[in-house]
């Protein structure tokens, strides 16, 4: 999974991880993406990465953000 991956060498707090995961979880929900080996899935988690890293740290604002800014519907 993308999020793991891209996570995994992270010196963010446990609490700050468990946020971004589960942002990026409710946002495949919400988009409806089930191919975990999607490159849509790199691009969502990079996304919500660089958006908790600017200071956002709720979990549905951050996957209602990175929807937003990748445009998807």
């Amino acid at each position: 999974m993308a999020i793991y991956r891209l996570m995994q060498n992270s010196i963010m707090k446990p609490d700050e991880i468990s946020c971004i995961t589960a942002a990026y979880e409710q946002t495949l929900h919400t988009l409806c993406v089930k191919d975990r080996d999607d490159p849509l899935t790199e691009m969502i988690a990079k996304t919500i990465i660089r958006i908790a890293q600017a200071g956002v740290h709720d979990a549905a604002q951050l996957s209602v953000q990175a929807i937003a800014e990748l445009r998807i519907r």
